[in-house]
């Protein structure tokens, strides 16, 4: 059985979009409630594969890229909203 896409994320025409657990402001200064995430192609499975780096490093330059933000926003992300960005990620992949 197939769990339920969480409210929390919203799938639409190849992107979700994800709804922080708390609003973060990124490096251009502006406050973000949402990000949203394009769906992943092979290239960037090939790209986060050939990445040097620990696995987490890879995932946030591969989350980084998908919702078009630095990694260093990523890193401000609270523990659970990045949760919710992983969650995101395997929704493109079931």
């Amino acid at each position: 059985m197939e769990s339920a896409t969480p409210a929390y994320l919203k799938y639409i025409d190849g992107k979700c979009e994800i709804e922080l657990s708390r609003p973060v402001t990124l490096a251009n200064g502006i406050e973000q409630k949402t990000l949203s995430m394009r769906e992943p192609t092979v290239e960037d499975q090939i790209v986060h594969d050939e990445m040097k780096g620990s696995d987490a490093v890879r995932e946030v330059a591969m989350f980084s890229n998908l919702c078009e933000i630095s990694p260093d926003d990523i890193r401000k992300l609270s523990l659970k909203s990045y949760q919710r960005l992983q969650k995101a990620y395997s929704g493109f992949l079931d």
